[in-house]
């Protein structure tokens, strides 16, 4: 028998819609007001403004606040294959503070996309752009993405809407870890600055074991080759992300030293003499000097047989060089953009050089 309401009191069940209503909207407040006050992509960082601790793991999501942020007149814009470059070695070798914004298996849309994003909020007093084969690619233009989420609001003039935009469950997550790191009880992710070291100790490498990698990816690389449907990109095909490098350096102020810098992989990564990927990455590298040598950059060419390069034990794995090595690279870097020459030793070749900006270029305020 179904139970008699009191005159003028609601059903049950419209009692309960009301209740949920009411505790869902309550939650849902409680959650945008967390967020927003603590801010876990940074939307309120900017000069005078401290970013917040880089506690998400995608650094898609991470890195714009540290462009916006105002505290680095130096960055580093490229792939994995630079972000052992530690910013505190690159202080020391060209001085200024220094960011490391290179981005696990970023496109160069990615990365020109946060490089655009800090050159319009800093004049940097330099400038570091690697260039992988990627850019080269001819289809480069529709490759925009990959799988890893990318925040394209993040890049974006922030609005007050944005803090609505953030709110998901991922944004819940890093603000509650940004919570625990305020109280002592979790570690960021990253370094204030992007950096952080993503390959095993120094202590656990194994020689015998990053042989095996290397083998293995070249064995896999020729079997591609051997595939019946196999087309190697031609020299002249086009290059349509070069345009993009160029209006970047475009967009850096004259006083600007401009770096672009192929970072050197293991030799069984680039193309064997007398190949077409070899005459792919000639006419890509002829290109890129160009473009540097018409906009005062500096190109510096690590990509080549060289004692780095041929060496397995320089390497984790065929993409990736140990801590050493990152070392070497910014040596390597301040006395190209000194000398202009290529290295004795042979670690690298200077493909287009630009002095140093004047002292009076280097005068000017460089907040914009």
């Amino acid at each position: 028998m179904t139970r008699a309401n009191p005159a003028g009191s609601p059903p049950e069940w419209r009692r309960f819609v009301l209740l949920f209503l009411s505790v869902a909207a309550a939650f849902g407040a409680v959650c945008i007001g967390l967020v927003a006050a603590l801010d876990p992509y940074g939307l309120r960082a900017g000069p005078g403004r401290a970013q917040g601790p880089l506690m998400d793991g995608n650094q898609r999501f991470m890195y714009p606040q540290v462009a916006r942020s105002g505290a680095y007149d130096g960055a580093v814009f490229g792939t994995s294959t630079l972000r052992l470059l530690d910013p505190a070695d690159l202080g020391q070798a060209f001085g200024g503070r220094f960011a490391n914004l290179s981005m696990n298996a970023a496109t160069p849309y990615e990365q020109t996309e946060l490089a655009r994003l800090y050159l319009r909020h800093e004049r940097p007093a330099t400038l570091l752009l690697g260039i992988d084969p990627t850019w080269c690619e001819p289809d480069a233009a529709e490759r925009r993405l990959t799988f890893r989420a990318f925040p394209a609001w993040l890049y974006q003039p922030i609005t007050v809407w944005d803090a609505l935009r953030q709110v998901n469950w991922q944004s819940l997550g890093t603000a509650f870890e940004g919570a625990l790191y305020r109280l002592g009880l979790a570690r960021a992710r990253l370094a204030a600055n992007g950096y952080a070291v993503f390959t095993p100790p120094e202590g656990l490498y194994d020689a015998a074991r990053a042989r095996a990698h290397i083998r293995h990816s070249q064995a896999v690389q020729a079997a591609a080759e051997a595939e019946p449907g196999y087309r190697p990109t031609s020299a002249d095909a086009p290059m349509p992300a070069l345009g993009w490098l160029e209006a970047l350096l475009a967009q850096a102020p004259p006083e600007t030293r401009k770096l672009v810098v192929f970072p050197p992989v293991h030799v069984s990564q680039q193309g064997a003499p007398g190949s077409s990927s070899a005459a792919r990455e000639a006419a890509c590298k002829a290109q890129v000097a160009r473009i540097g040598a018409a906009r005062g950059a500096t190109v510096v060419d690590f990509r080549i047989p060289s004692p780095i390069t041929t060496q397995d034990t320089n390497y984790w794995d065929p993409l990736h060089y140990r801590l050493p090595v990152a070392a070497r690279i910014v040596a390597g870097l301040k006395a190209a953009q000194a000398s202009g020459r290529d290295d004795p030793d042979g670690s690298y070749r200077v493909l287009a050089h630009a002095p140093e900006p004047s002292s009076e270029a280097r005068g000017r305020p460089r907040s914009r």
